[in-house]
């Protein structure tokens, strides 16, 4: 599309974009540690230094930003930006989901594990009509050998998280179906967008072998690709932000490929919808640090939740 416009500059491997009713966007980055505010003139602010690595990003029933903190990434600034280097930083201690007050910058760790499973690092949300949420946990890769992934469904309170899913590999985006019945999640390395049926809040369908993961392959993409977190538009197509190629992907439910939408940078890792008819598009540019809007031809699903 010709109609892309830079409106945040200067982020540090920004990711999680959450639109807010006045214009603004809540961006993290995860070389910073940090959560910071877009306004509409493209001003960046400070919210709040979480440490880690703050990734995915929601708006809870109660106002607050839930945060998906991955626990910390190794990178390299070259001349082109921010590159991900292999491996875990020695500051590393676990992944977590951060509960952000937005108004005043406080924050606190909701939960850092799962029953006796430590939570590695958890990667995107979603929030559900019921007030629950289901995020992926993507895992820490080392030198030798990286961990095996799972999706989650927690409750905002801290009174209550459960594993829905293990073993998947490399989950990253997550997303829900216009009719709230079908939870989509991305797997990064092997570019496929799995979908799963949800049978209550916090319950999925399992489907047997020969499906590794137990979800519904809705597409997988060919050659070099790597897929990363998504978002839903109005009329249930999931559309994907692409690694390597940079692309957002627009797949529909029934896993044909709509559109590829060229982006500027190779790592475009983030998209979210907003504006007054949730028809502008957000998406985050992580290896040159920008945050770029452009107009959408069909208006983005309303979240359940919003500022």
């Amino acid at each position: 599309m010709d109609n892309m416009r830079v409106v945040g500059r200067g982020l540090r491997f920004p990711e999680g974009p959450v639109a807010m009713s006045d214009g603004s966007i809540y961006v993290t980055e995860i070389e910073g540690g940090s959560v910071s505010r877009v306004d509409p003139h493209g001003k960046v602010t400070l919210v709040a230094r979480l440490g880690g690595g703050p990734n995915g990003m929601a708006v809870g029933p109660d106002g607050a930003l839930y945060v998906c903190n991955n626990g910390g990434l190794i990178f390299e600034q070259g001349d082109h930006g921010y590159r991900v280097i292999h491996g875990t930083p020695p500051t590393y201690t676990s992944g977590s989901i951060q509960r952000l007050d937005p108004k005043t910058g406080e924050f606190k760790v909701l939960y850092d594990r799962c029953g006796d499973f430590r939570l590695y690092a958890p990667n995107d949300i979603v929030f559900d009509k019921s007030g629950g949420f289901y995020f992926t946990d993507f895992g820490k890769t080392r030198a030798r050998d990286r961990d095996i992934g799972s999706l989650h469904y927690a409750l905002p309170d801290g009174s209550l998280i459960t594993e829905i899913v293990h073993p998947i590999a490399n989950p990253n985006g997550i997303g829900l179906s216009p009719d709230q019945q079908t939870l989509y999640v991305t797997e990064t390395e092997t570019a496929r967008l799995w979908a799963y049926r949800i049978l209550s809040p916090g319950v999925v369908e399992k489907l047997p072998a020969p499906s590794p993961n137990g979800g519904r392959l809705v597409c997988g993409l060919p050659g070099y690709q790597r897929l990363d977190s998504l978002a839903i538009d109005s009329s249930g197509n999931i559309c994907v932000a692409t690694l390597i190629t940079g692309l957002v992907t627009v797949i529909a439910p029934s896993g044909e490929v709509l559109r590829k939408i060229k982006m500027p940078d190779h790592h475009t890792t983030n998209i979210c919808f907003g504006g007054p008819d949730l028809r502008k598009a957000y998406v985050t540019q992580s290896t040159t640090g920008q945050l770029i809007e452009m107009d959408w031809p069909e208006p983005g699903l309303r979240l359940n939740y919003e500022i």
